[in-house]
């Protein structure tokens, strides 16, 4: 078996990162404990809201301990690191700049997952600094698809079930969820990204089809086959 070890710098929401170990869990084909992947995880709930450093508080601030966090798990010889917050990623390639091992890039391999799919047109729903920083948009223009954003209407709706529920250990609005769906499917989008692991949490609660592919299934299921263990058949 591998000597690989997974770090996740979580904590961006807590409730996200639990989920997203129970996948590395849920996903591993492992029968017996010492089958499972070796993973460190360090929940920083004191990392500042992404979006509000992204889009006018201190983005340096927040790099810096995003920074802090990964370097303390890289310390701790872990040979990959993940980190289950989509909005973050805006640091990402800055970040990898600056460590030693591989950073999982969540929405890299989620829209190279969609291009093997053969998608085209795929809206993004995330937080306001997910979308206005472009994070998807551009690794979709990069594979020659079409990253799609929601209008300010829909936009607050994602924002709402976000924010106002699951960060607050609610389940979701199923009404806001409906209209969010409405407005994919008429505007001739071929599949959404669940771009925020909030979303992800939504999923978790709820259950959705196979048009919505959650970027924290990619990131769980990319890091088990990289550090070298089998993926349970789904």
């Amino acid at each position: 078996m591998s000597q690989a070890r997974l770090g996740i710098l979580g904590g961006m929401g807590p409730q996200a990162t639990q989920d997203f170990y129970q996948r590395i869990l849920d996903r591993t084909d492992a029968a017996r404990d010492q089958e499972h992947l070796p993973t460190l995880i360090f929940s920083d709930t004191g990392m500042p809201d992404r979006t509000e450093a992204i889009l006018g508080g201190d983005a340096e601030g927040c790099y810096r301990r995003l920074l802090s966090g990964a370097k303390l798990l890289e310390r701790e010889e872990c040979t990959l690191l993940a980190i289950p917050c989509n909005t973050s990623h805006f640091f990402a390639d800055r970040l990898q700049g600056e460590l030693g091992i591989p950073l999982m890039h969540m929405p890299r391999e989620t829209v190279a997952r969609l291009a093997k799919e053969g998608r085209k047109r795929v809206g993004v729903l995330g937080t306001d600094g997910t979308i206005r920083t472009g994070v998807y948009q551009k690794e979709c223009a990069a594979r020659e698809m079409e990253g799609v954003s929601p209008p300010g209407d829909i936009q607050a709706l994602v924002m709402s079930i976000i924010y106002d529920e699951i960060k607050r250990g609610e389940t979701g609005s199923r009404e806001k969820f409906a209209a969010i769906d409405r407005w994919l499917k008429g505007s001739g989008c071929d599949g959404a990204i669940l771009a925020c692991t909030e979303l992800s949490v939504y999923r978790t609660y709820h259950g959705l089809p196979d048009y919505y592919l959650d970027a924290m299934d990619v990131l769980a299921e990319r890091c088990i086959s990289a550090c070298g263990y089998r993926l349970r058949a789904v």
